[in-house]
């Protein structure tokens, strides 16, 4: 078997409510899989469902060879999991959070001596084993949750949102690390709301209201924005967003750092109309250009075309 989870029609109900419906796909060995959606998608109840942490309502799925449903033991034996908030005991010092951990796991003995030095060393923690958790700055944190849920060596990783309030350095190097780990032969489950992240996984599944709307490496992804996209620079984008939503050829418009990004019918009547809309709002038209989509891009148009973000 080549794949490492096999998901078929897996869905979860909370009452009347329908986290999950009907979602299925299957992740290579050895791939850095990314899981992305807006808040309230269903990505983590469906990485709770593939750990062992939730029953299924309906469907199928198998993680390493075995039932989440019927084995769910054997299942939680050969991954890691690794949340946002790292699990990690900050009143426990980093060997001790170790030591806990390989008790967990079943890593005992000279095993634990060999895979503790490796997690100390690949966390920058060499000289730090007495130190607190709670006192190391929150990229040491995350490295340290890392090795961790990786002690045991599990063939595959689970990991839900873990580089939510990291700094961009910090998060540049947590992605080497796991780069490391899948060219070691570690297959990669990563949920994350960072566009540029996505851009480091092999393959992306976009969910959206509970369901599946996308599934494909990020070139494919960018391809099947069809329609054309502009950058706007202007003195006030918030402004620009509002004065151009629901004009004459836009299809959707929307904040891209400090310029505007308009999906537009037609790229030369956009062009020539836009700059004097803007005007009319008593707003300047510093450059109005076309550039080719990010993932951005394709995620809001893909999560807009489906309905857009459901309520809170």
């Amino acid at each position: 078997m080549t794949e490492a989870v096999q998901v078929r029609d897996l869905t979860r109900r909370f009452g009347d409510f329908t986290a999950v419906y009907r979602v299925s796909f299957d992740v290579e060995r050895g791939e850095i899989f990314g899981f992305l959606g807006p808040n309230g998608a269903g990505k983590t109840t469906v990485i709770k469902m593939l750990t062992g942490l939730l029953r299924p309502t309906e469907g199928e799925a198998q993680v390493a060879g075995f039932d989440v449903t019927r084995e769910t033991a054997q299942v939680k034996r050969n991954i890691g999991y690794m949340s946002q908030q790292f699990s990690l005991y900050a009143d426990l010092s980093v060997n001790e959070n170790i030591e806990l951990f390989g008790g967990l796991y079943g890593v005992t003995g000279e095993r634990l001596a060999a895979r503790g030095e490796w997690v100390r060393e690949m966390a920058g923690l060499t000289e730090a084993g007495n130190r607190p958790t709670g006192e190391l700055p929150l990229g040491w944190k995350q490295r340290l949750a890392l090795g961790c849920a990786v002690l045991h060596e599990p063939p595959i990783l689970f990991l839900d949102e873990p580089t939510s309030g990291v700094d961009p350095v910090s998060r540049r190097s947590f992605w080497d690390l796991i780069y490391e780990l899948a060219e070691g032969g570690t297959t990669v489950f990563v949920s994350t709301h960072y566009m540029e992240e996505a851009e480091y996984c092999y393959r992306l599944a976009l969910m959206n209201r509970g369901r599946l709307i996308a599934l494909d490496c990020p070139a494919e992804l960018r391809r099947t924005l069809h329609q054309p996209l502009l950058e706007l620079r202007t003195d006030d984008a918030p402004r620009a967003v509002e004065a151009l939503q629901g004009a004459p050829g836009v299809v959707t418009a929307a904040l891209f750092g400090r310029a505007v990004h308009l999906m537009v019918e037609n790229e030369a009547s956009a062009i020539a109309a836009l700059p004097g809309v803007l005007a009319a709002h008593g707003l300047a038209c510093e450059s109005l250009d076309a550039v080719p989509p990010s993932l951005e891009d394709v995620f809001v148009a893909l999560v807009l075309r489906e309905g857009g973000v459901a309520d809170a």
